[in-house]
Parts: C-alpha cells; sequence; structure tokens
C-alpha cells in the first residue's frame, strides 16, 4: 500500500485533536508538512504530533513547491477553500477540503472543475460516513430491511448547562463569528454533516428544502439554531437539526420506513460511538460503538489515500461538497424570505 504524505493547512483545535492523530495513525499516511500563518505555531504543531519530522511552513505558496506533500487538508477559514483547492490541484497535490468545500456554488464548480483538470482527486471531510453503523445502515437500507422510506431525522447539536448562548469562541476561531468568513453559524459547523449523512443513507439528493433559524437578521447575523424540513427526490421527508445552544442533546439518525426502523442513537458526533437499531419484519438488533475518539478521522484518511492509489473518487467526493453546499444555500435564502425552496440539478 502506498503511503501518501500529507500537509495540515491550518493547524487548529480539530487539526490538533482529530486529523493530525488520524493522519499519523493512518496505515497509509504520514504527515510531511504544517502551514501557519504563525511559523512558531507550525513548528510547535510539528514537534507535538512528529517530533518535529514534519516541515513547518508561514507559506501556503512554499509548501506546494514542497515535493515531499502528496495531498492537502484544508482547514482554513472557509473563505479561503476554493483558492487553496485550485493552487494545490495546480501543483499536483490532491485536495481533503472541511466542510463547507466552499461558501458559493460558482466556486464548489471551480473546486471540482480544477480538480478534475489537474488529475487530483478531491474529497470533502464529512467523517460520519465512516462510523461503521452508519455503513450497516446503508447497506440495510440498499437492501430493502425497513421498505420504503418515508420520514428520516437527523441533529448534531450541543451547548454548556446554564447557558442561553453559546460558549465565546478562542482568538483563533474568532473567524467563526464573520459571516464573510464562515458563511452560516451552527448549521454551517454541524448541519451540514447531519445533511450529508442522510444524502448518503438514502442514496437521494435534496430536492426542496424549508427552514426556520434564530439567525440570519441585524442583531444576529449567523444562526445558533437552524432547523430544516427536507424533501428528497424519492419523496421521503427529513427534519435536520444544528445548534450550538442545546446542552445534552440527542444527536441521533433516525430513519422510518414500510417495513419498520432503522436508527443509530447517539452516533452524529465528531467521535465513533452510539447503538445501532434495527426493528423490522425481517429483522430485529442492537449493537453498540466505541467510544473511539479519532477512528472516523483515520477511516476517512485511509480511505482516502487508497482512493488517489486506485484512481478513484472519494466517498465524500467534491460533487457530494456541492450539494451540501446547494442546501446550505437554499437554508439561508428560506430563513430570508420565509418560503419553501426547490432546488435545480
Amino acid at each position: 500500500m502506498a503511503m501518501l504524505r500529507w500537509a495540515i493547512v491550518g493547524p487548529g483545535r480539530h487539526s490538533n485533536n482529530k486529523m493530525a492523530p488520524a493522519i499519523t495513525s493512518a496505515s497509509n499516511a504520514g504527515l510531511a508538512a504544517v502551514v501557519s500563518r504563525d511559523l512558531g505555531r507550525a513548528r510547535d504543531f510539528s514537534k507535538r504530533h512528529t517530533e518535529g519530522r514534519a516541515t513547518a511552513y508561514d507559506s501556503y505558496d512554499a509548501m506546494l513547491r514542497d515535493s515531499s506533500v502528496d495531498a492537502v487538508y484544508i482547514a482554513s477559514p472557509n473563505a479561503l477553500h476554493a483558492e487553496q483547492t485550485l493552487k494545490a490541484a495546480q501543483a499536483g497535490k490532491h485536495v481533503l477540503c472541511e466542510k463547507p468545500m466552499a461558501l458559493t456554488m460558482e466556486d464548489c464548480r471551480r473546486m471540482v472543475e480544477g480538480c478534475q483538470r489537474h488529475n487530483v482527486r478531491l474529497g470533502v471531510c464529512f467523517h460520519l460516513r465512516h462510523h461503521p453503523g452508519h455503513q450497516e445502515m446503508r447497506e440495510m437500507l440498499r437492501s430493502g430491511t425497513i421498505g420504503e422510506v418515508a420520514l428520516a431525522q437527523a441533529q448534531f447539536a450541543g451547548g454548556v448547562r446554564g447557558q442561553t448562548e453559546p460558549p465565546p469562541r478562542s482568538e483563533l476561531q474568532r473567524w467563526w463569528e464573520d459571516p464573510d468568513l464562515v458563511g452560516a453559524g451552527a448549521f454551517m459547523g454541524s448541519g451540514v454533516h447531519a445533511v450529508d449523512l442522510l444524502r448518503y443513507l438514502l442514496g437521494q439528493e435534496v430536492v426542496q428544502v424549508a427552514a426556520l433559524t434564530d439567525g440570519q437578521r441585524p442583531e444576529r447575523p449567523l444562526e445558533h439554531v437552524a432547523t430544516l424540513l427536507l424533501r428528497f427526490r424519492g419523496g421521503a421527508l427529513a427534519t435536520v437539526h444544528s445548534s450550538r445552544r442545546i446542552p445534552d442533546p440527542r444527536n441521533d439518525v433516525v430513519l422510518y420506513g414500510s417495513l419498520g426502523r432503522l436508527a443509530c442513537y447517539g452516533s452524529v458526533s465528531t467521535t465513533l460511538m452510539g447503538e445501532l437499531e434495527v426493528v423490522s419484519q425481517s429483522l430485529t438488533r442492537h449493537e453498540s460503538y466505541g467510544p473511539h475518539d479519532t477512528a472516523m478521522y483515520r477511516g476517512m484518511v485511509e480511505a482516502f489515500g487508497q482512493c488517489v492509489e486506485r484512481g478513484e473518487e472519494p466517498s465524500a467526493s467534491g460533487w457530494d461538497g456541492l450539494k451540501v453546499a446547494q442546501v446550505t444555500l437554499a437554508m439561508l435564502e428560506s430563513q430570508r424570505t420565509g418560503r419553501t425552496v426547490t432546488l435545480g440539478p
């Protein structure tokens, strides 16, 4: 198995807690470089995760000239994703981009087309596809275990008891409070994962979106709570909830079909955990998972490396990132207009 040598762009909390451990523990990956505007921060990150072996850069362009780097993990502010992806593609580097892929449909298309043109793989970090419970749910849905799905529900939320507002961001995370850099609030942070998970499970695209949030207004430009009602191409309806103001959430995914119920309770998380439940005419089953802190991310890194080696598209490709961005933009339009938004092809 070929080793893919990675550069991390944006050594923030998620890179530190999830992605660097995933890359350094993956069977087919290694961390070759770290990029930060603060060279000292990049060096400290390299020391923490590779005993200083990964080269520290304060220049993205200089890293792209490093022939030891095969792939780039982009965890910079959302508004920078498109240009950084296009530069990486031009340099012949494969790209695994944090969600959201980009803030406009035009940028999403440019990213997909640019990576295709330069023959590099483009993946988006939808880690929930790498939960074994979700993978089993997908297979059971394909085999008709619960029949025709009528309704699906998914929630990805969090909060702090006793606080009516989310905890303040650190200085390094302050860009999450800038609408021009982040695009949206709680939905962009977690709700997009729930939408992609439902797309992955159902194997269908969203065709209509209706949304309510507590934001997108002058006094609160970024939402802390968002609820979406979705219609999928096959006819199933779905609700998606995301929030930074819900302590003790039940972050579950549940699907109701004509022959039964399929659920994974507590699995919509950054930690691999939860309980799979199947109740149908043909099968009743319960299975527990985890907790495993970085297992989904390691699985994502290893799967991406295998796709590069085989010349295949990743499970969550640039196209998947584009379709979730389309739902995000429809959410914003629906909240602004009070109307249901029908999505184009």
